[in-house]
């Protein structure tokens, strides 16, 4: 009795050591940070190409962040200055929950200022400001699969991708374009990178698939739920698919403007009042705060962006 005793004090004593260790820095293990390394690098030499990865188990649920998550933690470091938004808003409860975690565990800098960040973590938007090329920007993504609307198995979806086999996807958009006379597709409009793959490019309005096209920025995809990383490098063509009678077009609001600042040309959100009456105001919380205060900024440019002038 006194032996089997001992035992049990032993292992109390160890599982007391085991949960009162701290976290390692950034919360993941240092193995696991490298695999997600190793896998970003193929990821960036094989634009558009989904890279398979392990997809540890984190605090949060898988489909609420986890793949960009992983791509965070696995690159920031003591000295970055991170930011998060979600849908534009860096105020959302995804965005505030991911960030307090996030400085928890790496004790950095965090701000809302898009200039001052150096790493940036979205959930379906782009800075309306321009990106540099010291800064790095990962994606949440759902569905990293461009193709699952069109073919169910991944085995053939894997085998479509390696063919450049995408006839049932062109065949998609001309359905949608003889049944509603437009593409119907908004948020995630399918684009090709790098003149081979077709890519799913997070569920971003058409307003933010210009401005992936030869950016200064290194883009980060990560799909935590599917276990798929993918990346857009600097400076790599990324092209919506349209045909030659039928153009891709960002949204147009109609000409509406916000209601705060009276600019036009950013992707508004259309809020409806207590009234019945409807209203637009800017959709990046940082880039309205600046424009009302007057602050100078750097706004992304690009062909369909001047089209609205």
């Amino acid at each position: 009795m006194r032996r089997e005793g001992g035992w049990i004090k032993q292992i109390c004593m160890i599982e007391n050591i085991k949960y009162k260790k701290s976290y390692n820095f950034a919360f993941i293990d240092e193995s696991t940070k490298k695999e997600v390394r190793r896998k970003l690098l193929k990821a960036v030499a094989i634009p558009g190409y989904q890279v398979p990865y392990s997809s540890p188990e984190m605090p949060i649920a898988r489909g609420w962040g986890t793949g960009g998550l992983h791509i965070t933690l696995a690159l920031i470091g003591r000295n970055d200055v991170f930011k998060i938004i979600d849908q534009g808003s860096d105020a959302s409860v995804n965005a505030c929950n991911l960030r307090e975690f996030v400085q928890a565990m790496t004790d950095c800098k965090v701000t809302y200022d898009t200039t001052e960040a150096t790493l940036i973590q979205t959930r379906h938007r782009i800075t309306e400001e321009e990106l540099r090329e010291d800064q790095l920007f990962v994606f949440q993504v759902p569905q990293p699969e461009p193709l699952r609307g069109v073919e169910r198995y991944e085995y053939r979806t894997r085998q479509m991708h390696g063919e450049a086999d995408y006839a049932k996807m062109w065949v998609s958009l001309y359905e949608s374009f003889v049944r509603h006379g437009d593409i119907m597709l908004g948020a995630g409009y399918p684009v090709k990178v790098n003149g081979r793959y077709i890519m799913a490019p997070s569920p971003i309005p058409r307003w933010d698939i210009p401005n992936l096209h030869q950016a200064k920025t290194l883009y980060l995809f990560g799909a935590g739920r599917e276990k798929r990383l993918y990346a857009v490098p600097p400076h790599t063509s990324v092209e919506p698919l349209e045909f030659e009678d039928v153009k891709f077009n960002i949204e147009k609001f109609n000409g509406a403007s916000c209601s705060k600042t009276g600019y036009r040309r950013a992707f508004l959100d259309e809020l409806f009042l207590d009234d019945g009456s409807r209203t637009f105001v800017i959709n990046d919380s940082n880039f309205l705060d600046k424009m009302e205060q007057g602050e100078p900024v750097n706004q992304f440019t690009n062909p369909y962006l001047q089209q609205l002038v």
